[in-house]
């Protein structure tokens, strides 16, 4: 006698509850524009994620890769110190490093001594994991050109780690697994000031900046876009479907490293309050694909949507929410009497 097939396959429920679970974390959005992300090619891709314009979706695969990558760290740890190597700071204990307002990370670890090379050396600690493929090429060409990114990440760690006196680490050690066959790779990386000051200094502009930068390319077909998770706000459907604090016209970010919002008159809104916003949202006028017009006042913006002139703020009969317009920009219609009567008379509003 077969057993019976299974009706639904294990591996796709194990994804889908990751997947799941990924989607509901409220801090599934970083407070603060991170040194790993500093690196970036897309200055663009870099004021997105930001503004919270964007929420990172990966399928459970992809998740279950992220968490082996964290779970790595532990055992890595667990090698160099059998090896003698002192590092501290690590898993739960990570030192958190701030580059400016808005901006750090955490380091996965301080190494006082005990490397090979430099026995009495400091270093910053950067562990990564690879598949073969991107393994090869780092074994080949080294962090700094094989991954940019991550040479990166190191330098603004150097750069914000400071140690008694004031005086930087000014060494990190990079270590690198592989996936496939556990092979490691291994690279001391010198710290570069002008590279790091010119990366922090990248990283304070796109987060001043009112707009959003330049596309890294205009072809919507470039590579580099096409894998972008923001592909579609960038170069097709330009709306955000976010709704919270940083995707609203009322806020702004500020140079001690909080958020002010002008519509309330009110500085350092609380994390958790910018995650979901208010009822006076209004849509950043560069998230959203239509022309402005004469605005309500100066909290309530109008947008042309298919000709028509809708408002949007606190919502009312004659005013649309932003969830309203995000969820069904073609029935926020101020023209409809009888969506007028219904938003009047009853106090409906638009949904999907």
């Amino acid at each position: 006698m077969e057993l019976p097939k299974p009706q639904h396959s294990i591996a796709a429920l194990i994804d889908k509850a990751h997947e799941e679970r990924a989607a509901a974390d409220p801090e599934r959005f970083r407070e603060h524009l991170g040194a790993s992300l500093l690196g970036h090619p897309c200055a663009r891709w870099l004021w997105l994620s930001f503004r919270w314009a964007v929420a990172p979706e990966f399928p459970g695969r992809i998740l279950r890769v992220f968490r082996r990558g964290q779970n790595e760290e532990e055992q890595i740890v667990s090698d160099l110190r059998a090896i003698g190597i002192d590092i501290r700071e690590t898993g739960d204990r990570q030192r958190r490093v701030v580059l400016g307002p808005h901006l750090g990370g955490s380091v996965d670890g301080i190494i006082h001594s005990g490397v090979p090379e430099a026995p009495t050396k400091k270093h910053i600690a950067e562990f990564k994991t690879h598949s073969a493929k991107s393994f090869d090429k780092l074994e080949k060409e080294g962090v700094r050109k094989a991954h940019p990114q991550h040479w990166v990440q190191m330098q603004c760690y150097m750069h914000g780690t400071h140690l008694p006196g004031g005086d930087r680490i000014d060494r990190a050690l990079y270590l690198a697994v592989c996936k496939d066959d556990d092979r490691l790779y291994t690279e001391r990386v010198e710290y570069d000031k002008q590279a790091a000051e010119k990366a922090i200094k990248r990283g304070q502009d796109i987060v001043a900046a009112d707009c959003p930068p330049p596309r890294i390319s205009e072809d919507a077909s470039w590579w580099q876009c096409k894998m972008c998770q923001a592909h579609d706000l960038c170069h097709g459907s330009r709306l955000t479907l976010e709704i919270n604090c940083r995707t609203c016209a009322h806020s702004t970010p500020l140079n001690d490293g909080q958020w002010r919002c002008e519509r309330h008159a009110a500085d350092g809104i609380p994390v958790e309050y910018q995650r979901t916003g208010c009822e006076s949202h209004a849509l950043h006028p560069d998230l959203v694909p239509w022309q402005m017009a004469k605005p309500v006042d100066e909290w309530t913006p109008v947008f042309v949507i298919n000709g028509k002139k809708v408002a949007n703020g606190e919502a009312d009969a004659h005013i649309f929410s932003s969830r309203e317009i995000v969820a069904n920009p073609d029935a926020c219609d101020p023209e409809d009497e009888e969506l007028r009567g219904l938003r009047e008379g009853m106090e409906g509003r638009v949904v999907g």
